[in-house]
């Protein structure tokens, strides 16, 4: 009998109808908060990719990768002699790193890193094709592609499966460096 019972609700759960998420909708503005949830399936003015769009751009090379993930701060106050080594960033290989330029508010020198970056990545070409992305239920990438949008460029694509998606499908990455900033060498810190 309690065979028969465990079938019966074994059956049930993997036959029971899959009861689809409300949409999240899109904001007027930026994600100010919380960006580490569901982010909505759209982005008015932006093609929204899945990873086997993305990877055939990637592969065909006709577009700049850019990832927006924040990277994480030196702790303040770090005894003294401690050596402090970054957490390795892996991203989709020949992406240009901009960190911490997903945020809602920017920092006038952060706006100013993320608008000369993707100038670099786009060759100084509005109409460039830009895939931005971060991690998958990441507001960051959301954020920095509609601000991409707003500086005037014509071709965004948001991918927001980002990194987790990518690795999913056995795609390759490659460790990185953040992109300098005005004043730093390669490596900042």
């Amino acid at each position: 009998m309690w065979k028969l019972a465990g079938l019966i609700l074994a059956t049930f759960a993997t036959t029971a109808p899959a009861y689809p998420q409300p949409l999240v909708p899109e904001p007027d503005g930026y994600r100010m908060d919380d960006y580490r949830t569901r982010v909505p399936d759209t982005l008015a003015g932006a093609r929204v990719l899945t990873t086997a769009e993305a990877e055939t751009i990637w592969r065909a090379r006709t577009g700049a990768f850019i990832d927006v993930l924040p990277r994480p701060p030196k702790p303040q106050n770090l005894p003294p002699g401690t050596v402090w080594r970054d957490k390795p960033r892996f991203n989709i290989p020949g992406s240009i790193w901009l960190p911490d330029t997903g945020y809602g508010k920017l920092a006038e020198a952060t706006e100013d890193y993320l608008r000369r970056g993707l100038a670099r990545a786009s060759g100084g070409n509005n109409a460039a094709l830009l895939v931005i992305y971060c991690q998958t239920d990441c507001w960051m990438s959301w954020n920095a592609a509609k601000r991409a949008l707003s500086y005037g460029y014509t071709n965004v694509a948001w991918f927001p499966e980002g990194t987790d998606g990518w690795e999913r499908a056995s795609l390759p990455v490659a460790e990185s460096q953040p992109e300098p900033r005005a004043g730093e060498g390669a490596s900042p810190r």
